[in-house]
C-alpha cells in the first residue's frame, strides 16, 4: 500500500467513514478534515497490514495543524480506488517511542 494512494483518494472525495472511527475521532476530539491533513500534508504510512480483512490496511502517523500526532489506520481499495478510515485515535507517549515505533 502506498500513501499516495490514500492521499489521492482523500483529495477527490472518495473516502468511506466507519462508525467506529467517527466515534473514536469524537473521543479524542479529532475533527474529520484534521484526520484528512494529518495524512494528506504530513503522513507516513508507520505499519502495514497486508493480509487485513475485508482489504489491506496500513497505520498513518501524520500531525495537526498544532503538531499534534494523529494515528489513523486505513483501508485501500485497489478496484474503486476508495479509502477507508478504520479507526484514528491520539497516540498514547507510554506506548510509543517518537509516534513510530510500538514500546
Amino acid at each position: 500500500m502506498h500513501i499516495k494512494d490514500i492521499t489521492e483518494a482523500i483529495n477527490a472525495g472518495r473516502v468511506v467513514l466507519s462508525r467506529h472511527s467517527l466515534r473514536e475521532a469524537a473521543e479524542d476530539n479529532l475533527v474529520v478534515g484534521e484526520i484528512y491533513q494529518s495524512v494528506t500534508e504530513s503522513g507516513e504510512i508507520i505499519e502495514d497490514y497486508p493480509n487485513a480483512y475485508p482489504m489491506p490496511a496500513c497505520l498513518i502517523l501524520g500531525f495537526n495543524t498544532t503538531s499534534e500526532p494523529i494515528h489513523s489506520v486505513w483501508g485501500y481499495d485497489e478496484v474503486s480506488e476508495v479509502a477507508r478510515l478504520i479507526t484514528v485515535y491520539r497516540p498514547d507517549p507510554n506506548r510509543w517511542i517518537n509516534w513510530r515505533i510500538r514500546k
